[in-house]
C-alpha cells in the first residue's frame, strides 16, 4: 500500500478491543492466509513519509481531527471484492466516519482544500473493518498463498481472476465466526460500533508483517 496510512481504532477500553484481533486470526487460519494485521478502519493512505517527518507525534497532534462524539461507527454486512486488501471486510457506515475521513485525506497531496477531501469522501472512500488480505497464486497449476512482498507487489496489479472474491460459502463461515464473537453486524449496541476511538498513523509502505503504528491520537 503506497506511502502511510491513517487508521481508526476502537477505544482501548471498548468491548469490542479484545474480540477483534481473535476474529482475524481465525479467519486469516481459516483461509490459509499468511497476512494478520491491527484491526483497523482505513481513513486514507498515500500520505508520503515526509510529510510527517521528522516527528510524526507532533504532525498527529496538528491534525484538526472532530471531536470524538462526531465519529459514530457503525458495523455493516460481510462483503468481498476481488483486491488482495478488501478480500473481505465488515461494510462501515460512511455517515459516521465521513468528517473524520475528509481529514485524513486532506494530508494526501493533492486534497489539501476542503472541497477535494469532500469529493473523494463521497465519491471513492468506502470505510470498512478489514478482515482478511489473501491472494493466491496460480504456478503449474499450484495455488501458494502470496506471503511475501515480492509477491504482494506484483500480485496488487493481477486480473481479478487470479484474485478472486470470497463466495457466499465462505463469507458465511466468517459470520459465523463475527457472530460466535459476540459481535453485531447491524451497527446496533456496544458491540454493533463504537464512538470517537483513536487514530494512528502507520508506513503502510511496508511488508504487513512490519505494520505498526508510529503516533497514536485519542478522539
Amino acid at each position: 500500500m503506497p506511502g502511510s496510512s491513517l487508521w481508526l481504532l476502537p477505544p482501548k477500553s471498548h468491548p469490542l478491543a479484545p474480540l477483534l484481533p481473535p476474529l482475524l486470526t481465525r479467519t486469516a487460519h481459516h483461509f490459509t492466509s499468511p497476512h494478520t494485521f491491527l484491526p483497523h478502519i482505513t481513513l486514507t493512505s498515500e500520505i508520503p513519509p515526509s510529510t510527517h517527518s521528522p516527528d510524526p507525534q507532533a504532525w498527529l497532534d496538528a491534525l484538526p481531527l472532530p471531536a470524538a462524539s462526531s465519529v459514530v461507527v457503525k458495523l455493516g454486512p460481510l462483503a468481498s471484492e476481488p483486491v488482495f486488501f478488501r478480500k473481505l471486510y465488515a461494510r462501515v457506515e460512511k455517515a459516521g466516519v465521513a468528517e473524520l475521513g475528509a481529514v485524513a485525506r486532506a494530508a494526501v497531496p493533492g486534497f489539501e482544500g476542503r472541497g477535494e477531501a469532500r469529493e473523494w469522501v463521497e465519491g471513492v472512500y468506502v470505510p470498512h473493518l478489514s478482515l482478511l488480505y489473501f491472494m493466491l497464486l496460480l504456478f503449474s497449476g499450484l495455488a501458494l498463498g502470496a506471503s511475501d512482498e515480492w509477491a504482494r507487489e506484483r500480485l496488487s496489479l493481477a486480473p481479478s481472476h487470479e484474485c478472486p472474491q470470497v463466495g457466499a460459502e465462505g463469507l458465511a463461515e466468517v459470520e459465523k465466526f463475527v457472530r460466535e464473537a459476540g459481535i453485531n453486524l447491524e451497527g446496533e449496541g456496544d458491540m454493533g460500533g463504537w464512538v470517537g476511538g483513536r487514530v494512528v498513523l502507520v508506513p503502510t509502505d511496508r511488508a504487513i508483517k512490519d505494520w505498526a503504528p508510529i503516533a497514536e491520537r485519542e478522539l
